[in-house]
């Protein structure tokens, strides 16, 4: 991470958000006690005379007398979350999450939101990293126009999909939760491709079975749209390469489903998830992949004549 691009906005704005909402950065912890998680307070100055350390002057103003602003941590010099790095501030941020501090999920799910909502304009975002006693841990990471940061799938932009409400309701799910509740978010990306095989399926009146899986779909899909190497001509340019990727289209439908199997929520799971964000961003960058995939080449079937659309 480069020092600093989280500006003095997004950190007041950060503090602002947190006093107005009435919610302790230290959680269920006093002040001291969660600052000594991330700082060495014996070893930091003391703003007041009569003690030595920082440990001891925040003791006394925030516990003793109680007489500091609720906020005064991200002011003090001492903790850098002011005009510091990015990495203190965001470690700062992550700590505020973590299930020992703070033990009401929907708060923290509150607070992340909070966090994102500031800090994406300035390319980070805090994303579940690992887990504890199924409690998630968070870290942060910097971000880009890349999809997996934020789904975008053009849905509307080819007239062959009339009615795409199905697939933005999932959508709106993997968005939810990319971050707070990747298992939800990789069954939903199943979900999508899913739903997608049965609307193309069912506007050019191929029969399917209700009961039937992904991989038969599928199958009933790429016959329908010529979905095969072959269909590339020998004498294309980059033929070749185009082939190898068609292949490899089948076994990607095939290890999204495997991956909810393994990861999401299906099949009445009797132990948490051990999902993190990276496979849900993982889940995600397939799905769009497939989904994109498979739109062009409907629509473009559909205005040359191949596939014949019901209404």
């Amino acid at each position: 991470m480069s020092a600093q691009h989280i500006t003095e906005l997004t950190r007041r704005h950060i503090a602002d958000t947190l006093h107005l909402e009435n919610i302790n950065w230290a959680g269920r912890m006093d002040d001291a006690e969660f600052l000594g998680r991330l700082y060495d307070l014996q070893s930091l100055e003391s703003h007041d005379s009569r003690f030595r350390t920082a440990a001891g002057d925040i003791i006394q103003h925030t516990c003793n007398n109680d007489d500091w602003e609720r906020d005064w941590v991200f002011g003090d010099s001492r903790f850098g979350l002011h005009h510091g790095s990015d990495k203190v501030f965001l470690a700062f941020l992550a700590e505020t999450l973590h299930p020992v501090v703070r033990n009401d999920p929907d708060e923290t799910a509150k607070l992340l939101k909070i966090y994102n909502d500031a800090l994406a304009p300035d390319g980070y975002t805090l994303v579940q990293t690992a887990a504890i006693s199924g409690r998630a841990l968070y870290g942060s990471r910097q971000t880009s126009g890349f999809h997996g940061d934020a789904p975008e799938l053009r849905l509307d932009t080819r007239p062959v999909l009339t009615d795409s409400r199905v697939l933005h309701e999932h959508l709106a799910r993997i968005r939810d939760g990319l971050d707070r509740d990747p298992a939800a978010a990789i069954s939903s990306s199943k979900e999508l491709v899913e739903s997608l095989f049965k609307l193309i399926l069912e506007r050019s009146a191929i029969p399917y079975d209700r009961n039937d899986d992904i991989p038969k779909l599928y199958k009933k899909v790429a016959d329908l749209l010529a979905l095969k190497a072959e269909s590339v001509p020998s004498s294309a340019r980059g033929s070749e390469t185009a082939q190898k990727i068609l292949r490899t289209l089948t076994t990607t439908v095939q290890s999204l489903t495997e991956l909810r199997n393994e990861l999401g929520l299906g099949h009445g799971r009797s132990t948490p998830s051990p999902a993190l964000a990276r496979h849900a961003r993982l889940a995600l960058n397939a799905t769009v992949a497939i989904t994109e995939f498979l739109l062009d080449t409907w629509q473009d079937r559909v205005e040359k004549g191949d596939v014949t659309l019901v209404a």
